[in-house]
């Protein structure tokens, strides 16, 4: 099942995206992951403190502070005895395989309200300056009767938890894009607890995607970006708890050149388009449908490729698809092939376009590592 989405933007925020995303440099017919065959394993993504579930990724964008251009950020959803929610690290893993520690956040000290703690979750992105904000999605052991609202974290670029964002309509954080130009920057988050818990494992359409828009004051580079407003631009989507995943609802987001944001729906095992992401004033509902079915099996992770396409990763099975604007699905890779059938199930996660070079990075929750799709 397809349908063709609309697309376009105002001139001004056609310029607002032009100077954030990078250049198409493939024609929109030909696949992205086509000519990759190879996934090659990088790095463990357990820090010291033994922290797993690797969730979140993203390729910093520029050298500053501690970190650095090119290598990969990764959150980590559990703690060492493996409970959801409870993750508090997040590690930075050079192309190489170096690893390092990039931040531990310490639930009782923050510089303010973060309802229920920590537990870090694929919301994960880095703005112009080294701001590196993450989800938070928090239980107390791991439980998704514990689950609380949670916060986005604000970290510098040295790891250390400068402000939270809470309220507003963040309640579960689950994933996040973004785009900046200038001292503004626009923050697209699902969010997966509406209703969730009290609906005690049925489904309820309470699923939202937020637009938070953060300014910088360019004269104090110093200090982080202030909320100046916050946008519902996507509702009624499926969510429900789940005791092998916690908790299932709208996960990855991706942002065209156009301005269309795209979202995996898990529950409705489709990805649909939001017009307009970053100019509406009104929520669009669930979106336009862009592919439903077919080689998807519960669409977690989302990225765009370069060429306008869209990747997704399964929750089903361990496979990537990728799917054209009009929804036409002209490609599947298989990334992970451990455990029992379905094989890869409950092993994808995030993922990233590398910048530098035509592959994906991913993450891999079987076997707690970063690996690449390429060549």
């Amino acid at each position: 099942m397809r349908a063709r989405v609309r697309t376009g933007l105002a001139v001004a925020v056609s310029l607002f995206l032009g100077s954030t995303t990078a250049a198409a440099t493939t024609a929109a017919a030909e696949t992205f992951v086509g000519p990759l065959h190879t996934v090659s394993t990088i790095a463990s993504t357990v820090p010291a403190n033994g922290d797993q579930n690797p969730y979140g990724t993203v390729v910093v964008p520029q050298t500053v502070g501690d970190l650095h251009r090119g290598d990969v950020l990764v959150s980590n959803f559990n703690n060492a005895q493996n409970l959801q929610g409870t993750g508090t690290t997040l590690v930075e893993i050079s192309p190489a395989g170096v690893v390092r520690q990039f931040a531990q956040i310490d639930p009782a000290h923050l510089p303010g309200p973060c309802p229920g703690g920590v537990g870090l979750t694929t919301a994960l992105t880095v703005l112009p300056g080294g701001w590196v904000v993450v989800g938070s999605l928090p239980t107390t052991d791991g439980m998704s009767d514990t689950a609380q609202a949670g916060c986005l974290l604000v970290l510098d670029s040295h790891g250390k938890v400068r402000e939270t964002l809470s309220g507003h309509g963040i309640n579960g954080p689950w994933d996040m894009t973004s785009v900046s130009m200038g001292p503004r920057s626009e923050l697209l988050v699902t969010n997966v607890l509406n209703g969730t818990v009290a609906a005690n494992g049925a489904t309820v359409n309470e699923g939202t995607v937020l637009r938070l828009t953060l300014v910088r004051d360019e004269k104090r580079g110093d200090e982080p970006p202030r909320l100046e407003s916050t946008t519902e631009i996507g509702s009624g989507f499926g969510e429900h708890t789940d005791p092998a995943a916690l908790v299932v609802g709208p996960t990855g987001v991706g942002l065209s050149r156009e301005g269309t944001l795209y979202v995996a729906d898990t529950v409705g095992n489709r990805i649909t388009a939001i017009p307009d992401a970053l100019s509406r004033h009104s929520s669009a509902g669930t979106g336009d449908v862009v592919t439903c079915g077919g080689a998807l099996n519960s669409p977690l992770g989302l990225a765009v490729a370069p060429n306008g396409n869209i990747l997704t990763v399964n929750a089903g099975d361990g496979n990537l698809v990728e799917t054209t604007p009009p929804g036409d699905q002209v490609e599947v890779r298989t990334l992970d092939t451990s455990g029992t059938p379905p094989t890869g199930a409950g092993a994808l996660f995030g993922l990233a376009v590398d910048p530098g070079a035509r592959a994906v990075y991913f993450v891999d929750d079987a076997t707690n590592t970063l690996a690449l799709l390429h060549q």
